[in-house]
């Protein structure tokens, strides 16, 4: 019997790991795909079948698989320091790092606190937050504040600031009680209103909270510019704008998650840059390491850190991962900064979104789909009357036509690597209308 063939990686898999965000029955009838290697937009399976990676593997992949720059880099490093502890220690990769990524912000935040995952780094920006009011003499302010339909992560404490039934209803019983207002979600504006009512009106709702409940109120988090995991949920930047005034205001922290829609996803390197705003904690995963290596971080302002800075333990910021700052994902993210500075990737994309954008124009006139929307590199619509299995249908019947893509729910969306040519665009865009028609038919 041959071994290591595709059906048996597939079996082997089944029976030794626990997938995520996978209700593992379903692989009796949803395929699951072993992935023997990644090249460019590409993965490819034992088979030698290619699929193209049209959501950049849970959005974290942004200049392909297997880049040549990033490979060096991390060989290179590999032969210097492959990881030290930086609690006493500090190291190149993490200086030059936290030195680049605070002057992109024209060095209004200035230090950055290291982590893995983006959960984590939720979890380090709300903790700060309550250290940071403790340490100021303001211990009441205790309280977070979430959007309708936001997604943070899925540690505890970044549960808590979720508001996806799907990953939250589960363990209710185990979280702390967050204030969640409503989402500035463009698409529940009003016949004759635009997305900026909708931003104004869901500000609104804030500054009623904050009226009420601002001495309890540590921080607000928001995702800028788009909500990911609820299903692609765009809103204006002028609500960037206003929630920064109100926070300002009221003395409460903003907190911006831009795991997701940072590293130029949005159009601009940082997604709150559209709104010319910076917030008091920023929290950055996924694409920083350009999809190589598990890194998260949280860029915070200078008032921050001075109020931990003391001769007292206790004031300091107490909490450690062992991986924090490994010198190699540090070394990844270096790499791929280089590559947004050496290849003007910024203006090279909005070229690129704009050939997509043209190429998907018959899904967005579509008479089964509603709400086509884009932001920079993010395209999403909505299935009009789809089935209850629509997401599952979509991934299974998009293999079949060379496309990884995970429709949350009825919303089809699209995060692909910055690197498509003009064909893989095409072939994107057609190949997409291909999949949805097929589902759509039954």
């Amino acid at each position: 019997m041959e071994l290591n063939t595709q059906s048996d990686w597939v079996a082997r898999s089944l029976r030794s790991v626990w997938h995520p965000c996978t209700q593992m029955q379903h692989h009796e009838t949803v395929p699951l795909i072993p992935v023997k290697s990644g090249k460019g937009a590409w993965l490819y399976d034992h088979e030698g079948r290619r699929y193209l990676d049209a959501i950049s593997s849970w959005w974290v992949n942004l200049f392909g698989h297997s880049n040549p720059r990033i490979n060096a880099a991390l060989k290179d490093q590999l032969d210097t320091l492959e990881h030290a502890m930086l609690a006493g220690f500090t190291h190149e990769p993490v200086i030059e790092l936290s030195e680049k990524l605070s002057a992109l912000t024209g060095h209004v935040l200035g230090h950055s606190f290291y982590a893995s995952d983006g959960a984590s780094a939720v979890e380090i920006a709300l903790k700060m937050s309550f250290h940071s009011w403790r340490n100021n003499g303001k211990s009441g302010k205790q309280e977070f504040v979430c959007l309708k339909g936001s997604y943070h992560g899925e540690t505890i404490g970044a549960l808590a600031v979720t508001d996806v039934a799907l990953f939250k209803d589960a363990y209710g019983p185990l979280l702390r009680a967050s204030q969640t207002v409503m989402s500035p979600d463009a698409r529940n504006a009003a016949d004759g209103e635009t997305a900026k009512d909708m931003a104004r009106k869901a500000a609104a709702d804030i500054e009623r909270l904050f009226i009420e409940r601002a001495d309890k109120i540590a921080a607000i988090i928001i995702e800028p510019l788009v909500q990911c995991a609820t299903g692609m949920a765009m809103h204006d930047p002028l609500y960037l704008k206003l929630v920064r005034e109100l926070c300002d205001r009221h003395s409460v922290h903003l907190i911006l998650d831009e795991i997701a829609v940072g590293c130029g996803r949005t159009g601009t390197f940082f997604a709150c840059e559209q709104a010319g705003v910076w917030p008091d904690f920023l929290c950055l995963s996924k694409g920083i390491s350009g999809g190589y290596l598990p890194l998260s971080l949280v860029m915070t302002r200078n008032e921050i850190y001075e109020a931990f800075y003391s001769s007292d333990v206790t004031r300091g910021f107490l909490h450690s991962h062992s991986y924090t700052g490994n010198p190699l994902a540090c070394r990844a993210a270096l790499a791929t900064l280089q590559i947004f500075e050496e290849d003007d990737v910024l203006a090279a994309n909005r070229m690129k979104a704009a050939r997509l954008t043209a190429a998907l124009q018959p899904l967005a006139q579509h008479q089964q789909v509603r709400n086509f929307r884009q932001r920079g590199m993010i395209w999403a619509f909505d299935a009009i009357d789809a089935t209850p299995d629509f997401s599952r249908r979509f991934f299974a019947t998009a293999v079949e036509h060379e496309l990884l893509m995970r429709p949350i729910g009825s919303t089809v969306y699209m995060m692909p690597p910055y690197i498509l040519n003009d064909e893989e665009i095409d072939g994107l865009a057609a190949n997409t209308l291909a999949v949805f028609d097929k589902v759509m038919a039954g």
